[in-house]
C-alpha cells in the first residue's frame, strides 16, 4: 500500500482491513458531497486501492513517475474546469463532477415524457439502467489499456502529453460512473464496480465488453484514428445518455462531454498534422501522385492511400459499437426514458414517444441493399449511427481541404455503413466501401485495397521512433499550430528524467 501515500499526500490513511480512508474533498474534487455520505464513502474507500493497482498495472507503461503538464477539473464552473500544472499521473485528482442541476427539468421522451426527472432509480428500470452504465463504464479503462505502451513511441512531448491527458480523463470518467453504480445500486453496483477493474482489453478469458475496445492500438496513427472516430462514438452515446430521465446520469454525462470534445480534438488534429507532414514532404520532393507509394514512404511519411485504409478500419469497427440497427433493447431504454436520441430535447417533427413513427433503415433483402421503413422505436440505434456518420464528416472535410489546397488529387471518404461490419444488418454480408454487395472471392481479391495490409502495419511500425526532446517532432507528423494553455509549441510538456 505504500504506493498510495503519494496520491493524496497526508489526506488519507490506509486501514488494516484493506480500506483507504480518504479526505475526498482534498483528493477527489467533487460536487456530490462525498464526505457526508458514510455508506458511499466506505464503498469508494474499498474500491480506491483496486483502482490505483489497476492504474499502476495497466496505465501508461514506464511514465508513472514523470511530471506531466496536465489539466485537472476541480469544479464545473469556468474557473474550476481546467487547472493546469505538472503532476505525476498516479497523483492525478480524479474527480466526480456533475453538471449543474436544472430546476424543474422534466423527462423529454418515452412513455414518461413530461414527468419530473428521477433523482433515484425507478425499481422497474433498475436492471436495464445498470447494464447501460456498466457498458459505458467498461469503455473508459479499456481505452487506457489499449494505449498503455504508446508513450514509448510518442512523436513529441506535445503528443505524449495529449495521450496522457486523454488517459487520465478516461480514468476520471470511470470514477464518475462508478460513483453512480455505488451510490444508487447497492451491492450489485459495488460488484459491478470491482468487475470493471478485473476485465482486460484483448484478454482471451475476460475481455472488455465491446469488440472495438479489445482491438490493439499499436501505433500513433491508430491512436489518432481512435480518438477521432471511436471517441466520437463515446460522444454520441454520452449525448444520448445525457437526455436520460435519471437526472444524476444526465448531469454526469453532460460534464463528461466537455472532456470528450478534447479527445476528438486530439484525434482530428493528429490526423491533420500527419497529412500536413505528408503533403509538405511530397511538395518538397516534387511528388504529385499520391499513389507513388514507394517514393512517398522513402520520405518517412504516411502515404494517403494507407491513411484511407486505416480510416476505413477504424470507422467500420467503431460503427459496430452502435449495436444492431434494429434493437428491442434500445427501444426499451428509449420508452423507459433512460436513453434518448442524439439531441433529443431539441428534435422537432415528432412526439418524442415514437409509438406510430417509422425510420428508414438500409437492409439486405434478396441480395440487394434496400431502404425499408421500420418502427422508429426499434430503429433507435440506426438513427444514432446515422447521426454519428454525419458528425464524422466535418473533420474529414477539413483534412480534404488541406489536401486540395496542396494540389494533390486525393480525397478521404467514409465507406458505406455496411462495409466490414460484424454486428447488425450487414454482419453476414460482404459490402464494398462503395456500397456494393460482393462475393467472398471478390472481397478477398480487393481487401488489400480497402483495409490495412501487413506491409502497411510494418511500415507504420518502422515510423514509430520516439521523439522525446522538447520542441522536436517525428518526421511523419507536423508540429501543432499552437501549444496547450497558451504555452509554446516547444514547451517541455513532459519532464523526461
Amino acid at each position: 500500500m505504500a504506493e498510495l501515500d503519494s496520491l493524496v499526500e497526508e489526506s488519507q490513511t490506509v486501514q488494516g482491513d484493506g480500506y483507504v480512508e480518504v479526505s475526498y474533498d482534498d483528493a477527489i474534487p467533487n460536487n456530490v458531497d462525498l464526505g457526508s455520505d458514510r455508506q458511499l464513502l466506505r464503498a469508494l474507500e474499498k474500491w480506491h486501492p483496486g483502482y490505483l493497482d489497476w492504474w499502476q498495472q495497466m496505465g501508461p507503461d514506464g511514465f508513472q513517475d514523470l511530471d506531466v503538464y496536465l489539466r485537472t477539473a476541480v469544479g464545473v464552473d469556468p474557473a474550476g474546469w481546467a487547472k493546469f500544472g505538472y503532476v505525476k499521473m498516479p497523483e492525478y485528482r480524479w474527480g466526480i463532477l456533475l453538471a449543474p442541476k436544472q430546476e424543474g427539468r422534466t423527462i423529454s421522451f418515452g412513455k414518461h415524457k413530461g414527468e419530473p426527472v428521477w433523482q433515484e432509480v425507478p425499481a422497474e428500470y433498475r436492471s436495464l439502467l445498470r447494464r447501460l452504465l456498466v457498458v459505458q463504464a467498461d469503455t473508459e479503462p479499456a481505452s487506457v489499456e489499449q494505449q498503455r505502451y504508446l508513450g514509448k513511441t510518442a512523436p513529441s512531448l506535445y503528443d505524449m502529453r495529449s495521450l496522457f491527458q486523454v488517459n487520465v480523463e478516461e480514468g476520471r470518467h470511470l470514477w464518475a460512473i462508478v460513483y453512480l453504480l455505488v451510490k444508487y445500486f447497492g451491492r450489485d453496483g459495488r460488484e459491478e464496480a470491482h468487475a470493471l477493474l478485473e476485465r482486460r482489453s484483448g484478454h482471451q478469458d475476460n475481455p472488455r465488453i465491446l469488440g472495438a475496445f479489445n482491438e490493439a492500438t499499436p501505433d500513433w496513427l491508430s491512436f489518432f484514428m481512435f480518438t477521432y472516430f471511436t471517441d466520437r462514438d463515446g460522444k454520441m452515446q454520452l449525448a444520448a445518455l445525457a437526455e436520460s430521465g435519471f437526472d444524476p446520469l444526465s448531469r454526469t454525462c453532460r460534464f463528461m462531454l466537455t472532456e470528450e470534445a478534447h479527445h476528438m480534438f486530439v484525434g482530428e488534429t493528429g490526423v491533420g498534422r500527419t497529412i500536413d507532414a505528408t503533403l509538405a514532404a511530397m511538395n518538397k520532393a516534387g511528388i504529385t501522385d499520391p499513389y507513388d507509394v514507394d517514393a512517398i514512404r522513402a520520405l518517412g511519411v504516411v502515404d494517403l492511400p494507407m491513411l484511407q485504409r486505416k480510416a476505413n478500419f477504424h470507422m467500420s469497427v467503431t460503427r459496430d459499437l452502435f449495436g444492431s440497427e434494429i434493437s428491442g433493447n434500445a427501444a426499451a431504454a428509449f420508452s423507459a426514458g433512460l436513453k434518448g436520441r442524439y439531441n433529443e430535447a431539441k428534435l422537432e417533427g415528432d412526439d418524442h414517444q415514437l409509438e406510430n413513427a417509422t425510420y428508414p433503415v438500409i437492409r439486405v433483402l434478396d441480395g440487394k441493399l434496400v431502404e425499408e421503413e421500420v418502427p422508429a422505436l426499434r430503429a433507435i440505434n440506426s438513427r444514432l449511427l446515422d447521426d454519428y456518420i454525419k458528425d464524422c464528416q466535418g473533420g474529414i472535410d477539413r483534412w480534404n481541404k488541406a489536401i486540395e489546397k496542396a494540389g494533390i488529387n486525393f480525397r478521404i471518404t467514409q465507406p458505406h455503413k455496411g462495409f466490414n461490419r460484424r454486428i447488425g444488418e450487414f454482419a453476414e454480408h460482404r459490402i464494398s466501401p462503395a456500397g456494393e454487395i460482393v462475393s467472398e472471392e471478390a472481397w478477398l481479391a480487393s481487401i488489400d485495397q480497402w483495409l490495412p495490409t501487413e506491409d502497411d502495419l510494418i511500415y507504420l511500425n518502422s515510423l514509430m521512433k520516439p521523439c522525446h526532446e522538447a520542441g522536436a517532432y517525428a518526421s511523419w507528423i507536423a508540429p501543432p499550430r499552437m501549444g496547450i494553455n497558451q504555452q509554446p509549441v516547444d514547451y517541455e510538456y513532459v519532464k523526461i528524467v
